[in-house]
């Protein structure tokens, strides 16, 4: 027996180089995907994250690195949808993604493929379906039909052997339960009530806040409260996920929070990052854009202070510094522009100083 091309390593090394701090999810998902790919049953996962803290960046990545392999291309069908996508089915139980997914297939296998090597193609595929959150059979304790047959189509899919659907007038069955699921939400009122109830000692030992140095120096008391330490599944079904949906996800992943040095590494590092992409931008017009370590400390610092937003901070933080300066780039008045911390602390108590004039 040939050795399959592809190990979970080299796919975690590769998915490392554009997701920052999410070590244990990258390892997971690199395993499931291999395992899939090898037609080894694979479980499908649901990912529980802040909002910026990679969730859809990983998908993407995932997506990327399967389409640039040529020799496992057959076995890379992949798609990313929205679960609010499936919400407004008119088609029948997951018509949507089974139609999207015959679609790459198409487009992978050309035209002249024969419709029963387009159908395998999509039986094997993988989805990735993001904020999955959006879809809950409950909104403050009100069934919410969109969030139950959005449930119930994934379900469907999941679980069924036989599902139907239409091509060209023509009708056709496929196993769908071997295809990958891989779906991420933020679960934002799910946060704040298990954060509730550990900070008030409800099932668990009560957190105690404990003193944290920044990389900036600063000094402040923090509660170390990560969900995965305090989440059940009892948590999910009251915001809304049913036992019966929760129960198809052998791996329940919660992602990190992302912290200061995390922030920073995300700053500059990958390919995309913030700062690539800016410093790209001013090379267009002959300005060698760089940024000091404490203009990048600071940045970083900022952004973690607002913790529901994660990476999406950064872009903020650096937005309001590089802003008037994107605007007329050829008026910098120098072949080399610098970032520097003393800039980035003006910008943010700029900020502040808005904020506290708006009060």
């Amino acid at each position: 027996m040939d050795s399959f091309p592809l190990r979970p390593r080299e796919v975690f090394e590769e998915l490392s180089k554009t997701v920052v701090g999410q070590d244990e999810a990258i390892r997971e998902l690199s395993v499931a995907v291999v395992k899939h790919l090898v037609g080894h049953p694979a479980p499908n996962m649901l990912l529980v994250g802040n909002s910026g803290s990679g969730k859809t960046t990983l998908m993407r990545a995932v997506e990327q690195f399967l389409a640039g392999h040529a020799d496992l291309i057959e076995s890379a069908n992949v798609i990313r949808i929205n679960a609010n996508v499936l919400a407004e089915e008119h088609q029948g139980y997951g018509r949507a993604v089974l139609g999207r997914l015959l679609a790459n297939a198409r487009r992978i296998l050309g035209a002249a493929a024969s419709m029963s090597d387009l159908l395998r193609c999509v039986e094997h595929g993988i989805v990735f379906i993001d904020e999955v959150d959006k879809i809950r059979a409950q909104v403050s304790g009100q069934p919410n039909v969109r969030g139950i047959v959005a449930q119930e189509a994934l379900l469907t899919l999941m679980e069924n052997e036989n599902v139907e659907f239409d091509v060209d007038g023509m009708r056709f069955a496929v196993n769908s339960s071997n295809i990958l699921f891989i779906v991420g939400g933020a679960f934002e009122e799910l946060y704040e009530a298990v954060f509730r109830r550990a900070t008030i000692g409800q099932d668990v030992a009560p957190m105690k806040p404990v003193v944290v140095v920044s990389a900036s120096g600063e000094v402040r008391e923090e509660l170390p409260f990560h969900l995965r330490d305090y989440l059940k599944y009892d948590d999910l079904f009251r915001y809304g996920m049913t036992p019966q949906f929760v129960s198809r996800f052998e791996s329940i992943v919660v992602l990190n929070d992302l912290a200061e040095s995390d922030l920073a590494r995300i700053f500059v590092e990958p390919e995309a990052s913030i700062f690539r992409t800016s410093r790209a931008y001013f090379q267009r017009f002959g300005v060698d854009l760089q940024i000091t370590r404490g203009a990048l400390i600071a940045i970083a610092w900022d952004a973690a202070q607002q913790k529901r937003l994660g990476a999406r901070a950064l872009r903020e933080t650096f937005r309001r510094v590089i802003g008037n300066l994107e605007f007329d780039p050829a008026d910098a008045g120098t072949r080399v522009l610098t970032i520097d911390e003393k800039m980035v602390k003006q910008s943010i108590a700029s900020r502040e100083q808005g904020t506290a004039r708006r009060q």
